[in-house]
């Protein structure tokens, strides 16, 4: 059960251009508005990850996507939507609507559709994608409960919004759309 008190006060937090953690498939998130290049800027510090690598987006659903798709071939929005929701990230080439801090040194944006209740509840309550990547400093194992999201980042963070992984033993597959190609299994 998803308490409301603290799915609002992680959205306000996402709407002030704060980084919040959460819980999502198989490890501990970290999140922000991917509009907000402060908010970018400032959770790829926290993490110490390097810009060039880019960050995730996750929606509650493939219509939360629909400015980042335009452009896409029928075919290739037929494939996302037949994997979605799911843990299934699909680099999708950039149609200009995506930061550089999302994007990174690429010409791709990664995006994933959740079936997590709570990711789920989260960006629907948002009113749209929050950046996804792993609760955990560059080098060092992710988070898996939001005891270890305090450790290691004690009051760095706006808002942990608490609640159970999904139940998958690691995170989703990255696969490219154009290519097939899998780049994480």
């Amino acid at each position: 059960m998803i308490e409301a008190r603290a799915l609002d006060e992680a959205v306000a937090a996402l709407h002030a251009g704060g980084v919040i953690a959460y819980p999502t498939e198989a490890v501990w998130g970290l999140g922000c508005d991917p509009d907000d290049d402060a908010a970018l800027t400032r959770l790829l510090h926290l993490k110490a990850r390097e810009p060039a690598k880019g960050v995730i987006l996750v929606a509650a659903n493939i219509g939360q996507f629909a400015p980042w798709l335009e452009g896409l071939p029928a075919d290739q929005q037929a494939s996302l939507a037949a994997s979605w929701p799911g843990p299934q990230t699909w680099l999708v080439p950039d149609n200009g609507r995506s930061r550089a801090l999302v994007r990174g040194d690429h010409d791709r944006v990664a995006l994933r559709v959740s079936d997590h209740p709570l990711v789920v509840a989260l960006c629907e309550a948002f009113g749209g994608p929050v950046v996804s990547t792993s609760a955990n400093r560059a080098g060092e194992p992710p988070a898996m409960s939001a005891e270890q999201v305090r450790a290691a980042f004690g009051d760095e963070l706006d808002a942990v919004l608490d609640g159970p992984l999904g139940g998958l033993e690691r995170p989703s597959t990255i696969r490219d759309l154009v290519t097939g190609r899998v780049l994480r299994s």
